[in-house]
């Protein structure tokens, strides 16, 4: 594929079609989408469950941003564990971890301990939490070969965790309701064992075997000023959505329909998974140094708005019309990876990406947390609308350090062609 084909990050339907009944593929697709289905159930039934036990978003907000500072060191350490070593052993090792953590998390919500006990057991659930996600798109750069089937397999990745995300909070804001309001929470995160365990012992999976070794740099995949420009790119996106997390269950509250908090965060996924697909077949800007900071600043505007309207119906809306700025900057930063991340990096690069999107929700959320409670829903929306488009203006500044990564010394030369060069 020539780089300028590359930088586009063009598919079709065929390609699309190509990836997913590609030998060997199938199951671990299936085991990846279980174990990632409930990446935003968890997470908002937290929330939602702390908050009801506590009566405070504040408090809420802090306990799920501590789970999201898990995930960002958890994304990378495993990220690095999996390219050195293959996903089986790290992904069975935390899966473990997850179940022992998320059982202690719950009964300590449950026994009203206190808010620093609390930030530290879900810290610890965030850490522990297997990065399927990390490993399923590494594991496409082994089934494919460089091309346009790959392109359409890592822009399956983001559309499915967009459908994810339709359906994570959703469940998570009707489960609330149930007798025991944990029970969101404990279901997503068995089901997320589930699915690491059948990912991580999936023929494919166990077939990928040790890298051989290379001496990195200590910041690995973030040591080029390209994988840097990408992570402030994907720092951004999170912290934007991060504010709306918080906001949006507090404006359902304050409407007097809390259940209605995980509908109304699902409308903007609808409309984000419908625009991705169409995006991903006709991207715009067609250059992907240029596409980080344009989309950023469009989904920063557009949240911005959600400080206007004075109903939940209207808020729907206009959530509907910010969700179609989401699946496409999804896309993009996995395109993105595929130009910039040094070879032999897939999973780690795909970790520090993760790990900057989670630092943004985990900042946006603690922040909005506090701007509910002291200045109002609407602050939270502009505030997080502004700081999207505050940090596009430095991805734009930076848009020059988006090119292919040099091969290090000792890497296998077949390495480049893997990692999207």
């Amino acid at each position: 594929m020539s780089q300028s084909a590359h930088l586009e990050g063009r598919t079709t339907l065929a390609d699309y079609r190509a990836a997913l009944t590609a030998p060997g593929a199938r199951g671990p697709a299936v085991a990846s989408a279980l174990a990632r289905l409930p990446i935003a159930m968890v997470g908002i039934s937290a929330l939602l469950y702390v908050q009801r036990e506590t009566g405070s978003f504040a408090d809420a907000g802090l306990v799920s941003a501590s789970a999201l500072a898990g995930v960002s060191l958890g994304a990378v350490i495993q990220g690095r564990l999996i390219d050195r070593f293959g996903p089986t052993r790290p992904l069975l090792v935390v899966a473990a971890l997850l179940t022992l953590s998320m059982t202690a998390l719950a009964v300590a919500i449950d026994a009203h301990a206190s808010t620093f006990a609390l930030v530290a057991l879900s810290a610890a659930t965030g850490l522990s939490e297997p990065m399927v996600g990390s490993a399923s798109r590494a594991l496409w750069t082994k089934l494919l070969p460089a091309g346009q089937a790959r392109n359409a397999a890592l822009s399956y990745e983001a559309i499915s965790m967009e459908v994810f995300f339709i359906l994570g909070p959703g469940i998570a804001g009707l489960l609330i309701t149930a007798p025991w309001p944990g029970t969101g929470m404990i279901v997503g995160a068995a089901t997320m064992v589930i699915g690491a365990i059948l990912f991580a012992l999936s023929p494919a999976v166990r077939g990928w075997g040790p890298a051989p070794h290379v001496k990195k740099p200590l910041l690995g995949a973030l040591a080029g000023s390209g994988m840097r420009t990408l992570a402030l790119a994907a720092l951004g996106f999170g912290l934007v959505i991060g504010f709306v997390e918080v906001a949006v269950p507090a404006a359902a509250t304050e409407a007097g329909h809390t259940s209605f908090s995980g509908l109304l965060l699902s409308a903007w996924s609808i409309s984000s998974v419908a625009f991705g697909v169409a995006y991903s077949l006709r991207p715009w800007p067609r250059a992907l140094n240029l596409r980080l900071p344009v989309l950023l600043s469009g989904f920063g505007a557009l949240v911005a708005l959600l400080a206007l309207p004075s109903s939940l119906w209207a808020l729907a809306l206009v959530m509907l019309l910010a969700g179609a700025m989401i699946t496409p900057q999804s896309t993009t930063h996995s395109a993105v990876i595929e130009a910039v991340a040094p070879p032999g990096t897939a999973a780690e690069a795909f970790g520090w990406v993760l790990t900057a999107v989670t630092l943004g929700l985990a900042a946006g959320q603690s922040m909005s947390g506090y701007l509910v409670e002291h200045l109002g829903i609407g602050a939270a929306f502009l505030a997080g609308g502004v700081a999207g488009v505050a940090l596009s203006v430095l991805v734009w500044l930076l848009r020059g350090t988006v090119r292919p990564a040099p091969v290090p010394a000792g890497s296998p030369s077949g390495e480049l062609v893997a990692a999207g060069g």
